[in-house]
């Protein structure tokens, strides 16, 4: 990310003290740092959604540097969280090739509420600015403001959108949407879809079709199942994300809302579960406040 996206990532993840290094310097007692700093932190992630696996990851190895005396003062503590982050989401930074197939399909799935119409209308806006050709497409027939929330940013980002009347079938307007995309020799398809409850086993089913479908017309499509996830809601967004993979194959992820929490812990339990490429983060309403992923930008955000 360029650095004013770090800086809007700043200002936004963290609004007042991190929650992972407020305070810190209250936790080295005269001879250095002790149990009960490791416990603390340990109890940050948790009460962050970090996971336990991340927690006691971390905790051993701040007792490891601890021991080797490398963690003298605040600053030496934060230099280690910070390359302990980096070094933990690292493998989760691969950003999104959308000039990897013509028409590159990316079809957008989540639950109600995540941000996923909006989501995919900020991608579509930053790539026609990049100079592709995009074209939107409206999936989602159920809910009644769903395809005019799509137009709406069709026209903000300058492309054409397919749409049908409400209650049509998703897969049939979907289908049509890469006929159409491939006619016109666009770049990018972005297809949005109903949200739906992960434990919605009959929509789950739905999106299957969707995916058969569009493979009738090319094999590989959709080139992106893009997951989007609200960062608020904590561990739930884990138990979505491991459903949704398991159904359609997640292949990157959307981190919403960030700027609505205090935590932003369960980036670190998503990592370690699922090792999906965190595609992109949402810190704010603006197309500019979705950012690309970078670990160590991000680390940095989340120490304050």
């Amino acid at each position: 990310m360029a650095e004013t996206s770090l800086a809007r990532l700043r200002a936004r993840l963290n609004r007042g003290e991190s929650w992972l290094t407020y305070d810190v310097g209250r936790l080295f007692a005269r001879d250095g740092l002790g149990e009960d700093a490791v416990e603390e932190l340990e109890t940050r992630l948790l009460q962050a959604d970090a996971g336990v696996e991340a927690a006691q990851h971390f905790a051993e190895r701040l007792r490891i540097a601890i021991r080797q005396g490398r963690v003298r003062d605040a600053a030496a503590l934060r230099a280690l969280l910070r390359e302990l982050l980096t070094e933990w989401l690292r493998p989760c930074e691969r950003p999104l090739d959308v000039g990897a197939a013509r028409p590159f399909v990316v079809l957008g799935v989540g639950v109600n509420g995540v941000g996923k119409t909006t989501t995919l209308g900020k991608l579509a806006h930053r790539w026609t600015g990049e100079g592709r050709s995009v074209l939107l497409a409206a999936g989602d027939t159920f809910r009644a403001a769903a395809a005019e929330q799509l137009r709406e940013w069709a026209q903000r980002a300058g492309a054409p959108l397919v749409a049908q009347a409400a209650g049509a079938d998703a897969a049939s307007v979907l289908f049509d949407a890469l006929q159409a995309a491939r006619a016109r020799d666009t770049d990018v398809l972005v297809a949005d879809t109903a949200g739906r409850l992960h434990t919605q086993a009959q929509l789950m089913d739905e999106l299957k079709k969707v995916q058969r479908v569009l493979r009738k017309l090319d094999p590989g499509a959709p080139h992106e199942v893009l997951l989007v996830l609200d960062a608020t809601t904590g561990q739930n967004a884990l138990r979505q994300a491991e459903t949704f993979h398991a159904a359609l194959g997640v292949t990157g992820l959307v981190l919403t809302k960030l700027d609505g929490t205090a935590k932003g812990g369960i980036v670190l339990a998503i990592a370690h579960k699922l090792a999906l490429p965190i595609r992109y983060v949402g810190v704010g309403e603006d197309p500019a406040d979705l950012l690309p992923f970078d670990a160590a930008q991000f680390a940095d955000a989340l120490l304050g």
